[in-house]
């Protein structure tokens, strides 16, 4: 019966324990995602201006990471922008060591405040506020109250993961499971490194994990030495995230997710080779700062308290200290490390040129970073259509047959790039479309649909402008210099229109406050087929060319001033989108 109830004891125990944790890092996930929704698209132009220095890299990298308090997240960021083309290899591991410095900015918050001060008295309080910002219908005021609510249950999941914690004096068979493990020496250090590493990996948080093994520790479960293996795993379980990220994007994004692994397992591998004197560095300053000496066990101590907080320091310094070093050593090594990502993930043979750009590396952790790189897509998008275009201009009064072929060859290349790069993003505004959107990101993918739609179609035209030029040659048609320059003519309308398009495209959409510049290029356009419809009729009337010519003639202005008509549709949706 005692066996029983102690089963159960236990069983409820470990079950308080996984519930506190899990509060703790749904308060962090929910704090993190508000703080990138705040910040948005600064990241990105944080990101997208980093230099070839890459100490200007770590700073940014840092300086990111500080801010939104997820290092996953920046890598993430910076898989995605190696994945565009945005960033070199070089620039993002610069990024990825700062991003690990950043990253222990978090410790230092649970340590300094969460075992500190009672948070949980303010926790409710501070769910009410950010509740009522939440309601507002201002999105930065939403998102502060995200934050808000994030930051008390973050606090509230410590509390309850300290309050979780077995009393060892009282039920010291507690953790006969983790004296298995502590007492071969050297193999104990290497057993908690794969400990740390196996609990990041699952968690997918190393900010979780630290704030457990800071509890453990703090209430003498484990020893500091114990303890500073289980950190230097989490640097090492940290890195599954970014190549989960990469998995599904090119070369490059892949090989900035290795050298995120190889620049934290190096580390890994010189602090375990001096492990005894690194943790007698950590523990010299803990002490000569006046803290308690971190190797006297909590239970041995004359002032248990203070053993406790040195605990605690020291894990959370040691933490600091080691992003630190290895950013310091590696820092000089960043074109070595170059070469040992571009060694084991190689090139493929032959590339397919035109690929998704800015998507490719999967969601963010947010849905409004999502749509801000499907945005950087759709823009994209427009740019590979002009490229057809310009070879339907080529293409018009070339004289030679085989290379009318491979200019054909081309333009049907292209539409079906357009029918691919279609479908991706609209698989990827799918996956977003799964998470939870507010209605202004709602309404914000359905605009997308359509202009992609819109996008597509002009690819579907620009295929249909080469079969009408295929036809014309079959029948051995040949336009006038007064047809050729009324169809260049047409094109150029066509493109001034493409240039407006892609502007708005690329503007802000809550600054877009009209699409007039788009507007007057459509009545441009359908201005100027009326004139070439009039113009027709009254060449045929006096036979100035045959009725064969005036049909591919027309036929072709008719497509052009379709294209217009897709063109001034992918503005007027811009004007839907109210986010």
């Amino acid at each position: 019966m005692q066996r029983n109830y102690w089963i159960m004891s236990t069983v409820l125990q470990i079950l308080n324990l996984a519930g506190s944790l899990g509060l703790f890092l749904y308060g962090m996930t929910l704090m993190s995602e508000s703080l990138q929704k705040i910040a948005g698209d600064r990241l990105r132009r944080i990101l997208s201006s980093i230099t070839s220095n890459p100490l200007k890299g770590v700073l940014t990298g840092l300086a990111i990471t500080s801010i939104i308090q997820s290092s996953s997240a920046t890598t993430v960021m910076v898989v995605s922008f190696v994945n565009a083309g945005l960033l070199t290899l070089a620039q993002a591991i610069g990024v990825i060591m700062g991003a690990n410095i950043g990253t222990t900015v978090t410790a230092w918050i649970v340590s300094l405040v969460g075992f500190k001060a009672d948070i949980a008295i303010l926790a409710i309080p501070l769910v009410a506020v950010g509740f009522i910002m939440f309601m507002s219908k201002k999105q930065r005021r939403k998102h502060s109250g995200e934050m808000l609510i994030g930051f008390a249950l973050l606090f509230l999941g410590l509390t309850f993961l300290k309050d979780s914690v077995p009393d060892l004096s009282s039920s010291p068979e507690t953790l006969e499971f983790l004296q298995n493990f502590t007492g071969h020496g050297f193999w104990s250090v290497l057993i908690f490194v794969g400990i740390g590493s196996l609990l990041t990996m699952v968690l997918q948080s190393s900010s979780a994990t630290m704030a457990l093994t800071l509890v453990m520790v703090n209430f003498g479960w484990i020893p500091f030495e114990i303890a500073a293996a289980m950190v230097l795993g989490e640097n090492i379980g940290t890195t599954i995230t970014a190549n989960i990220a990469a998995a599904v994007g090119n070369v490059s994004a892949k090989r900035a997710a290795l050298a995120h692994t190889f620049f934290n397992v190096i580390g890994v591998i010189w602090a375990v080779a001096f492990f005894r004197p690194f943790l007698r560095l950590v523990g010299a300053i803990i002490t000569g700062l006046g803290g308690a000496d971190p190797f006297i066990p909590i239970a041995q101590a004359a002032d248990p308290v203070a053993s406790g907080n040195a605990m605690i320091y020291s894990v959370s310094l040691l933490h600091t200290l080691f992003n630190v070093i290895n950013t310091s050593l590696l820092i000089w090594f960043v074109p070595v490390l170059v070469k040992m990502v571009i060694f084991v993930i190689k090139s493929p043979k032959e590339e397919e040129k035109f690929r998704l750009k800015f998507i490719q590396a999967g969601l963010f952790s947010t849905a409004e970073l999502s749509l801000d790189q499907a945005k950087l897509e759709i823009i994209h998008f427009g740019n590979i259509i002009t490229r057809q275009y310009a070879i339907i201009r080529n293409a018009l009064d070339v004289k030679d047959n085989d290379e009318f072929d491979t200019f054909f060859k081309k333009i049907s290349y292209y539409e079906e790039v357009t029918d691919r790069i279609e479908f991706e993003i609209a698989e990827y505004l799918n996956q977003i479309g799964d998470e939870g959107l507010s209605a202004e990101s709602g309404n914000r993918i359905q605009s997308m649909y359509k202009i992609i739609g819109e996008m597509e179609s002009m690819g579907d035209s620009g295929y249909n402008l080469g079969r009408i030029l295929q036809r014309k040659r079959n029948n051995n048609v040949i336009f006038d210099e007064r047809m050729t320059r009324n169809i260049l003519g047409m094109m150029d309308l066509v493109d001034k229109a493409y240039e407006i398009m892609l502007f708005n495209l690329q503007a802000s959409y809550t600054k877009l406050n009209n699409i007039d510049n788009a507007l007057d290029a459509e009545k441009d356009i359908n201005k100027y087929r009326d004139m070439i419809r009039e113009g027709n009729l009254l060449s045929l009337g006096k036979n100035e060319y045959d009725y064969l010519s005036g049909v591919y003639y027309m036929d072709l202005i008719a497509e052009l001033e379709r294209v217009g008509d897709f063109i001034i549709n992918v503005s007027e949706s811009i004007m839907e989108i109210k986010s």
